[in-house]
């Protein structure tokens, strides 16, 4: 167990040091915008690309795995959306956002500094082709949900455009295919560039945890709404053990990758969501207590799986 309390003990030891420290300076949620910016267009993207552009390009085209990460993430969505929709006053903008929180995990800032300590190297191409493709469904759903609603009422053609720019430009997204052109090509930097990814790359996962400590303790939580139960229970053990049973079912692929996939899966709910409510003004307040209540549960999850995969307790395929 002390191997597995080494593991997680630095990340939400970030979380937690982020959380006090801004108890106690007090600065405004907006102070903590270049430290966002940093991680989202300048320190992520380098790790990105510094560990897609080492990997051999044959390992990046497993549609397979692809296919059975975003569906696992879709019937939760999925499952979620529709429980909302029955509620009395359920309806399509609130639905969508209980969706994604329920399935729309940390996988960004909480992701790839976990996977790379617990699996290794190995685990960077699978926590990549993760966070591209299930992003795009992402930024694709979620506004597409709001136009059915009505909450978007944009026309369709600036709708979809609105679409696909915010998908090409995200600056994760031309990090990985930036990353995949340079497998392909075996680029290699030049050793200065290559220095100075390293240095960003090492920043990331960091500064990510500790912005997200901050950002935790800036949205205080004033009452637990009833849907966090199901939301909770279906983002931190429904979606990592349909994640798990998809992958063992569908493919053949190695412990390395059917872990990365099924550890990400377990991860609390994105702040993505929050600001996808945000920018909606839909389900705002109850979108960032989803994020802080399965942050917190998370602790006690993540461990528990973390233990059961390195302890031999989970087979890395269900159905060799």
């Amino acid at each position: 167990m002390t191997d597995v309390f080494g593991l997680v003990l630095p990340f939400f030891g970030l979380i937690f040091v982020g959380f006090v420290v801004a108890r106690i300076a007090r600065q405004p949620l907006e102070a903590l915008g270049w430290m966002n910016i940093f991680i989202i267009y300048v320190a992520l993207p380098a790790l990105f690309f510094q560990l897609l552009a080492k990997t051999p390009f044959e390992q990046l085209t497993e549609w397979t795995f692809i296919l059975g990460s975003v569906v696992a993430t879709y019937i939760v969505f999925s499952l979620m959306f529709l429980l909302s929709m029955l509620m009395p006053g359920g309806n399509i903008a609130e639905s969508t956002i209980k969706g994604l929180s329920a399935a729309y995990g940390n996988i960004g800032y909480m992701g790839p500094g976990l996977a790379l300590l617990a699996f290794g190297e190995q685990a960077a191409v699978p926590v990549a082709l993760i966070f591209c493709f299930e992003n795009i469904v992402h930024f694709t759903v979620a506004p597409m949900m709001m136009a059915l609603a009505g909450d978007d009422q944009r026309p369709w053609p600036q709708l979809a455009l609105g679409v696909v720019q915010r998908i090409v430009l995200h600056p994760f997204i031309i990090a990985t295919a930036a990353g995949v052109a340079a497998a392909y090509f075996r680029f290699q930097p030049w050793l200065p560039l290559e220095r100075l990814l390293s240095y960003l790359s090492s920043a990331a996962a960091p500064c990510a945890l500790f912005a997200m400590g901050v950002t935790l303790a800036l949205r205080p939580l004033k009452r637990i709404p009833s849907e966090m139960a199901p939301i909770a229970i279906l983002k931190l053990i429904v979606h990592p053990l349909l994640c798990y049973v998809l992958l063992s079912w569908i493919g053949n692929f190695s412990p390395e990758w059917v872990f990365s996939a099924v550890l990400l899966a377990s991860l609390p709910t994105a702040t993505n969501v929050f600001v996808i409510a945000q920018q909606y003004n839909v389900w705002v307040q109850r979108a960032s207590a989803s994020i802080l209540i399965t942050t917190c549960l998370s602790v006690v999850t993540v461990t528990g799986l973390l233990f059961m995969i390195r302890h031999g307790v989970l087979p890395p395929d269900l159905f060799p």
